[in-house]
């Protein structure tokens, strides 16, 4: 469901793929990946890109209905839970435990590796549509 300006060719192909409810995950340095899951890997160096950074630019070509995050976001990294309450709202985040996100990630069309270093800063986007 393309928006916008994203260029990494990784991403749009998985973007381009992706239908309704399917999931795209943005992940932190340390999230683990599921190995049949497709690892997108943009880390650099520790911060780059950031969480941020990176999911401002998939959100501007993601149509997004929903999100899961881990509880202990809540917690354990405001900082990166501020960044996410600026996209969405309250209806569309669903707080899962880390554990259970982790599990989550198994049915992600891909998970996208950010240089991010901080705790828990992953989301899964769960697509939805345009119209």
């Amino acid at each position: 469901m393309f928006k916008g300006k994203l260029l990494n060719s990784e991403v749009l192909a998985i973007v381009g793929k992706m239908g309704h409810t399917d999931m795209l995950v943005i992940g932190d340095a340390g999230l683990p990946i599921p190995k049949h899951v497709n690892r997108i890997d943009l880390a650099l160096s520790q911060g780059i890109p950031s969480f941020k950074e990176t999911l401002e630019v998939v959100l501007s070509s993601v149509q997004v209905e929903a999100v899961i995050l881990a509880e202990e976001l809540k917690t354990l990294n405001p900082e990166i839970l501020n960044i996410i309450e600026a996209n969405f709202t309250e209806n569309q985040m669903t707080f899962v435990s880390h554990e259970d996100f982790k599990k989550k990630t198994n049915e992600a069309r891909a998970v996208i590796r950010t240089g991010e270093c901080t705790p828990f800063a992953n989301i899964i986007l769960v697509s939805g549509v345009t119209f």
